[in-house]
């Protein structure tokens, strides 16, 4: 990502927003997008861009995983590269290496058309992983039981609990995620008690 970026990572606040898979990231985001108005640039989003209809990577994709990594309309068939990027490190690592530029430029682009007083949200599942920490100022990690964890993930994406435990097992573990955290929420009770841990850590600046 551009010198500019890193630069204004060090004069104005920029959380990084991660955790593990189904742990409550997006619950997370909205509430600071909606209680306390700040942008919230999402990874997940500008990768969802990056594959869009159409677009050069797609293309790649496509040429590298055959016509059944897209649908008929055109789109990415997303269940089928899931099964094989999540059961292959080496093929998830080279549609990363395809994805993350594109990402790395949103960001920049995003971030740049920002005031330098306007405090955002940097949500990034891989911000550890990626090595991305240099480009925000604190680091909060949601955290929560791995059975919860299981259950949420089997829940939201239709998956069977193997098949959850490999997509959680493809990243870092939460307990790492942790340890390396500014601040971990914790998201094993209810909303109510998360969004007041959200609330006092936003009143630390």
């Amino acid at each position: 990502m551009g010198e500019v970026v890193e630069d204004q990572a060090i004069c104005r606040r920029i959380i990084g927003l991660t955790g593990g898979i189904a742990t409550g990231k997006s619950t997370v985001s909205d509430y600071l997008a909606s209680r306390y108005g700040l942008p919230v640039l999402d990874a997940d989003v500008f990768s969802r861009e990056a594959v869009a209809k159409g677009s050069a990577i797609l293309g790649q994709v496509g040429d590298r995983y055959g016509p059944d990594s897209l649908l008929p309309d055109g789109n990415l068939n997303r269940a089928y590269l899931s099964k094989i990027i999540f059961n292959n490190p080496d093929e998830r690592q080279w549609v990363e290496q395809q994805i993350h530029p594109y990402v790395r430029a949103r960001f920049s682009v995003e971030t740049n058309a920002l005031p330098l007083d306007q405090t955002l949200v940097y949500s990034i599942p891989l911000l550890f992983e990626a090595n991305l920490t240099h480009l925000v100022s604190e680091t909060w990690v949601v955290a929560c039981g791995l059975e919860q964890q299981i259950e949420r993930l089997m829940r939201r994406n239709q998956l069977t609990a193997s098949e959850a435990q490999i997509r959680i097992d493809a990243q870092m573990s939460l307990e790492e995620k942790c340890k390396r955290a500014d601040y971990v929420l914790d998201n094993a009770q209810s909303k109510a008690v998360l969004f007041s841990q959200v609330d006092q850590l936003i009143a630390v600046f």
